[in-house]
């Protein structure tokens, strides 16, 4: 997982409460083996509609999703944080979200940000003014601002997801800060036991 770094850019602007993970990305999907190139499928059924904001040619790209409260409701799968990433978003603002997914998102090293209702709102509001539009967000000050520098709020974040964030750390580079461990473990354990060496 890459080390999570300040962010700058365009915040997409999904202004829709309860947005569900089968709306992120379609039950038909989960059966594909990589962890790549769900993108294309994220928001499938709304893409069908050409006003919708994610086919807005002015957000292409856009590091940052706003949206409303309760996202990533619905089942737990980790398809959805996958398919948002793959958009090439990294880090998205919202007034709560659905602990699972949350959770998921944390694992891949994207960054949940929750502000109050009021401030998504405001910058529901500037989406398309530029560059008031363009958003920083710092997860070393755990800062969200306004390129402008006209609005700025701190938002809080687990201790341990921030610190995983800023080092890259996913759960198989938790466990590789204790390889010394585990390896004086191994070789202290009774021949009679399963090993995991060779493996």
């Amino acid at each position: 997982m890459d080390k999570f770094e300040a962010v700058r850019g365009r915040a997409i602007p999904l202004n829709r409460a309860d947005v569900d993970t089968d709306q992120i990305i379609p039950a038909q999907y989960l059966k594909r083996i990589e962890r790549t190139g769900f993108g294309q499928f994220a928001f499938e059924e709304w893409r069908k509609d050409p006003a919708f904001v994610v086919n807005n040619p002015a957000y292409a790209g856009a590091p940052v999703l706003l949206a409303g409260p309760n996202f990533g409701c619905g089942s737990s799968r980790e398809h959805a944080p996958w398919a948002i990433q793959d958009m090439g978003v990294k880090a998205i603002v919202a007034p709560s979200f659905a602990d699972i997914f949350r959770n998921n998102c944390a694992k891949i090293g994207l960054l949940t940000v929750v502000l109050p209702q009021k401030d998504i709102d405001h910058l529901m509001a500037r989406a398309e003014e530029l560059p008031a539009s363009e958003l920083v967000i710092d997860l070393q000050s755990q800062t969200v601002s306004t390129a402008d520098g006209s609005f700025v709020r701190r938002f809080e974040v687990d201790p341990f997801v921030r610190r995983n964030l800023l080092e890259g750390l996913d759960d198989i580079g938790l466990t590789l800060l204790d390889e010394a461990k585990i390896t004086a473990f191994e070789a202290e354990r009774p021949n009679l036991y399963p090993t995991t060496a060779g493996l």
